[in-house]
């Protein structure tokens, strides 16, 4: 959908750009970087499994960059060096602060997963003001790792993912494992969920289906998946690029239109 996005923010702010997405292999990513370079080539954005990978390549990171280790968004300095950024963490704040009005501040919530993904929202949920963060996995060292990583130890622990049914109610829950990639719904437990529990899966489409299904099937009544945090953060990057950050909700509404896959409001 990338491509499709950026071609209507250039339309909207009548700044040219071309937006094209290129198959990069990890055998051939370096390479064909640089030759995009050479070709004056002056942006880009980094998909997985390739954000960690291209870190070593930069010049130059952000602080958020740098904190999460992952980089989505890259533009070529003058001196044609690389700089990085991450606009995936601003472009989930962004979707559920200013499209779904939700108040982050002093929430408790749980992310499920501890990959890139996870990483990125946590650091961002935590300088949004979320006060309880926890973090579970399949894998418990791994949730261990992510919230040592976070340096929050009063605001962030991790949860063994059978004893979540201890947890008790949260606030917000956000998937951000691969699990509806594979077909495969989520194994939670019920009780962790009330009306008023926001569920969020940071993907979208047919990966974010079981999840939605079953939030849905819980009592939750305000459930969402990532199409909107896609639209934000590429509007980040844009603004990165040119200076202008474009309007969303045009291509936002109209991607929705076009993939409504039953996310509710």
């Amino acid at each position: 959908m990338s491509p499709r996005i950026h071609a209507e923010f250039s339309r909207q702010t009548g700044i040219p750009l071309t937006y094209e997405a290129i198959h990069a292999p990890a055998r051939t990513f370096e390479s064909q970087l640089a030759q995009f370079s050479r070709e004056e080539g002056a942006g880009a954005n980094i998909t997985l499994p390739l954000k960690s990978a291209v870190m070593p390549l930069c010049a130059e990171l952000s602080d958020f960059a740098r904190r999460i280790g992952a980089v989505n968004t890259l533009t070529r300095r003058l001196d044609g060096h690389w700089r990085g950024d991450n606009t995936d963490g601003l472009g989930l704040i962004r979707d559920l602060a200013e499209r779904h009005r939700i108040e982050i501040r002093g929430r408790r919530a749980l992310i499920l997963g501890a990959g890139g993904a996870a990483r990125a929202s946590a650091f961002a949920l935590l300088d949004a003001g979320i006060e309880t963060l926890l973090i579970a996995n399949r894998t418990f060292e791994r949730a261990v790792a992510l919230a040592d990583a976070l340096g929050e130890p009063s605001h962030v622990s991790a949860i063994d993912v059978t004893h979540l049914p201890d947890a008790g109610n949260v606030d917000m829950i956000f998937d951000a494992t691969s699990a509806g990639h594979d077909g495969v719904g989520p194994a939670l437990p019920a009780q962790i969920v009330t009306t008023n529990t926001i569920c969020y899966h940071l993907s979208y489409g047919k990966a974010a289906k079981h999840f939605i299904a079953w939030a849905n099937a819980a009592g939750a009544t305000r459930t969402f998946d990532g199409l909107g945090m896609l639209v934000e953060q590429a509007a980040e990057a844009f603004a990165i690029w040119s200076g202008v950050r474009p309007d969303t909700s045009a291509i936002f509404d109209q991607l929705r239109a076009d993939s409504f896959d039953g996310a509710t409001e």
